[in-house]
């Protein structure tokens, strides 16, 4: 028998007429992939939650990240989202694990990146002086058996900021990362937190536990 897969709107975090916070699983893609396959998109849906409009996303993680993922449930919070997103207005907190022993306690990665591709590799953002700006705020969590769990703060919204910005200020790759480190497992990077300022309401203050497969980490 063929199990039927968990409905997204039974990863709803947060609620209201004018916005939806979802716990976005792992390995499923906010767009439809070009090759085809399982997406947010395809499934949207399942997010409508009694509106005849369904919600739209304000944000994108990657495939393989998990977490906190806005959408926008009307045209006007659409657009008050956008503006708190171009203004820097949104706090986005992330949590991973670095496959390297961190020594200091915190800092900032102040590192413009830009899209590298080739054939052999395909593509990735690269440290690049004429790319686009990128500040990541980090801070030490715990060190374990050669790995560190750390609280990333992007200041910026690069494609793969914190994947990119951790390999070249650590020298070592967030775990299970498939194309800035060594593949094997699920990459351990999950959007924890998101805190949206709101002008008639109280912000949006949302926290998503760390998936099951962190492991021991979880205790951190």
């Amino acid at each position: 028998m063929r199990l039927r897969p968990m409905l997204l709107s039974d990863s709803i975090l947060f609620i209201d007429a004018e916005a939806l916070v979802l716990d976005k699983p792992a390995g499923l893609p906010v767009d439809a992939p070009r090759r085809g396959g399982d997406s947010i998109a395809a499934r949207i849906d399942e997010l409508k939650c009694g509106f005849k409009r369904p919600p739209v996303a304000m944000h994108r993680l990657d495939t393989d990240t998990s977490g906190c993922l806005l959408f926008a449930r009307t045209a006007k919070a659409r657009s008050t989202f956008q503006k708190a997103f171009e203004t820097r207005a949104v706090e986005k907190y992330y949590i991973a694990v670095v496959a390297a022993e961190i020594a200091e306690e915190q800092g900032a990665i102040d590192v413009p990146l830009g899209k590298r591709s080739t054939a052999e590799a395909g593509w990735r953002m690269v440290p690049d002086e004429h790319g686009l700006a990128a500040t990541t705020r980090w801070r030490r969590l715990a060190v374990r058996d050669g790995r560190t769990l750390v609280e990333f703060r992007p200041l910026t919204g690069r494609t793969h900021q914190i994947r990119a910005h951790a390999r070249e200020a650590f020298g070592s790759e967030i775990v299970g990362d498939r194309v800035y480190g060594v593949p094997g497992g699920p990459m351990l990077l999950h959007a924890s937190r998101l805190v949206v300022p709101r002008e008639r309401k109280d912000s949006i203050d949302v926290a998503a536990p760390l998936p099951d497969y962190f492991g021991e980490w979880r205790a951190a």
